[in-house]
């Protein structure tokens, strides 16, 4: 019965270091970064070689290019003007980060050793090399190291500074790039030149040569900054990277504002400027116009009639009302004829008070 008692917890024990061991091994065929395979390692101008790529980024854009004075393990020493850039193919990774993709062989520009770069366009920059020889092209040493150190980023990049308001009307906004690196190589690094691009969207960057001043010893590290700085005018998302020795060190997304001040000048230009010429308008066209006087009367119409004499006006006396408005004269044409009593009755006969009665 202990025996038998005994045989769960024992099979249970066994189970669990089953498992532990298949969670250390891992996935099987695990790829550790990209890596790039070609189909031959020598190939004739006019020719073409198959590149597979595995483990990139998926949906990811890429470039293939023949480069010359390039080997694996330094990159290309003298950056894209080393490759055969007009016979250059793209490539888009599936949703696993693979692609297959028949290059052409071309000579390029330098003598070789060769190889066969591919870097990414678009997103988190990376690259890889893998060795090809042209047949029939020139083979020359690569040129040496001017310093056995080899600077290696040790902390990440970020942007340090902010716009103000002259970015705010369209200024070139401007930052400082900070990384940290360190040397692993053997040697010291005196006064690095590095490389800090630009790029606008899925355009590529446009690089820069840039001088640190210092130096970092073997084992040592070092704070950079250096400036970077962008077209007036420019917004939208950017992202800035920083090579050395042929290799993109550090990427860094910099998202910058849209300058409101322009846009809200042009406003007040298309709303200020046509009012202005509209009350200038109206002033030129005041001062042109030939002048009338104001307040004159009008003459009265020719009808061909005799122009009638304005009555008197009577002056208020004792018995007559001063706020009384005064009658409107009749017309001689339409007045009826006077009678002796009218006559009698006008206020205007001598001897004769119009308040008593006859």
């Amino acid at each position: 019965m202990s025996c038998v008692a005994r045989l769960p917890y024992l099979s249970l024990s066994v189970l669990l270091v089953f498992l532990l061991v298949l969670a250390g091994a891992g996935p099987v065929g695990a790829v550790d970064g990209p890596r790039v395979e070609l189909s031959k390692a020598q190939a004739g101008a006019g020719g073409s070689v198959t590149v597979t790529g595995s483990g990139w980024r998926a949906r990811a854009l890429m470039t293939l290019l023949v480069c010359g004075q390039a080997e694996p393990d330094r990159g290309v020493t003298g950056g894209t003007n080393s490759c055969a850039n007009a016979d250059g193919r793209a490539v888009t990774t599936d949703a696993e980060g693979r692609f297959r993709r028949a290059l052409p062989v071309v000579e390029p520009p330098v003598p070789c050793p060769c190889v066969v770069h591919v870097e990414t366009v678009t997103g988190a920059g990376a690259e890889a090399d893998a060795a090809l020889q042209v047949a029939g092209h020139t083979v020359e040493p690569l040129p040496a190291e001017r310093s056995g150190g080899r600077l290696s980023l040790l902390a990440d990049t970020r942007l340090r500074g902010s716009g103000g308001l002259l970015t705010w009307f369209g200024s070139p906004p401007s930052r400082s790039l900070v990384v940290t690196v360190g040397n692993v190589g053997t040697s010291p690094v005196k006064n690095p030149v590095f490389q800090v691009g630009t790029a606008h969207g899925v355009f590529a960057p446009q690089w820069q040569d840039q001088r640190w001043r210092g130096t970092i010893r073997p084992g040592g590290e070092a704070r950079i900054e250096l400036p970077v700085e962008l077209a007036a005018g420019a917004h939208g998302d950017y992202t800035v990277s920083l090579k050395y020795g042929g290799k993109v060190l550090a990427e860094h997304p910099w998202g910058v504002g849209r300058p409101w001040g322009v846009t809200l000048f042009w406003v007040l230009v298309l709303l200020v400027v046509p009012a202005a010429l509209f009350r200038a308008g109206l002033a030129v066209v005041d001062h042109v116009r030939p002048r009338h006087p104001g307040h004159a009367a009008r003459p009265a119409r020719r009808t061909g009639l005799p122009a009638l004499p304005h009555p008197p006006r009577k002056r208020a006396g004792r018995g007559t009302n001063a706020h009384t408005p005064s009658a409107a004269p009749a017309l001689p044409w339409v007045t009826p004829d006077a009678g002796p009593d009218d006559v009698d009755r006008s206020p205007a006969s001598p001897g004769r008070d119009p308040t008593t009665k006859a």
